[in-house]
């Protein structure tokens, strides 16, 4: 079961010959989501392969460089014949907002477009395996993080163990590790903990937006298997960094190292350091004793099961 996670911009406010401004493309088997929508993202999406079959959009808060994009994706998704509606989530208090962005000019898509103003807390999308949740980031406007979070999958099913207690090859073994007994021809009731192991855990996968740190974050992304988090600045621009509610590479690392990340992907990068971003990455990996990952425009992160 795929989840990857695409960086089509990993730049902050400013885009620059290298990086372009925020967009994350998120797919799991056949959907596929957009986690904000800077400038230029379309493009992206083009040039990195990701295809503009998007299920939904979701926008951690309407900033410029987050939501930009949105009105040129929704015309080409027109002009490429989209029947079906798009679900468009941002946080509580700005879909106005982002709708009169859509229509600025005053084209309407020919699809449904549907803006769901969602609040910290909820489960915002909910699928037979997974959910799509947020929680509350610190920014200096209304805004929100998410979290790809599934469900535990069944424990494995030992077919000897299950053919040595008698069990025939067939229909039984499914009821089996659907979690049911099941009675042989001589009355033996075989329960399914004889035969199928312990639920393992399914995959987590976390987004900040831009923020600074904050307990929440460290709560949603807890033993998460990948986190995304805003890491605009140096530790020695820490200063800036609360000025302007963004977060430093160390206090990235930081909050994946409470809560238990396996892998945080640094993002958002100031423009003021051009090809210069070592020390960010070192600041980060001081603080997390996991993978640290700085994101690139193109890099593309497979999630696999544990």
């Amino acid at each position: 079961m795929t989840l990857s996670a695409t960086f089509l911009g990993t730049s902050g406010a400013v885009p620059t010959v290298e990086r372009n401004t925020s967009a994350l493309h998120v797919r799991r088997e056949g959907e596929a989501f957009l986690f904000d929508v800077g400038e230029g993202t379309q493009r992206q999406m083009m040039r990195y392969g990701t295809g503009f079959d998007v299920d939904a959009v979701f926008v951690s808060h309407v900033h410029g460089d987050h939501v930009f994009g949105l009105p040129g994706l929704v015309q080409t998704l027109d002009f490429n014949d989209r029947d079906r509606p798009l679900d468009v989530y941002t946080p509580r208090g700005t879909g106005a907002e982002l709708r009169d962005l859509v229509t600025a000019i005053g084209a309407t898509p020919s699809f449904r477009l549907d803006v769901h103003e969602v609040s910290a807390g909820e489960t915002v999308l909910e699928r037979d395996a997974y959910g799509i949740e947020t929680f509350r980031t610190d920014h200096r406007t209304n805004s929100v993080g998410y979290a790809l979070v599934e469900d535990d999958r069944k424990g494995r099913f030992d077919r000897e163990r299950a053919e040595e207690l008698g069990v025939p090859v067939g229909p039984k073994f499914s009821e089996l590790h659907a979690g049911n007994a099941v009675e042989l021809d001589d009355g033996t009731v075989v329960r399914p903990e004889q035969v199928v192991g312990d639920p393992r855990p399914g995959r987590t996968l976390v987004y900040t937006g831009d923020t600074r740190p904050t307990d929440a974050t460290v709560a949603a992304a807890e033993d998460a298997d990948l986190l995304v988090h805003d890491a605009t600045f140096t530790d020695a621009d820490a200063e800036r960094a609360r000025q302007t509610a963004h977060s430093t590479g160390g206090e990235a690392g930081r909050i994946a190292r409470e809560a238990g990340a396996k892998r945080l992907a640094l993002t958002h990068i100031s423009s003021r350091y051009g090809g210069a971003v070592g020390a960010l990455k070192a600041d980060a990996a001081d603080e997390h004793d996991g993978e640290t990952i700085l994101a690139h425009d193109g890099l593309t992160i497979d999630v696999p099961y544990r």
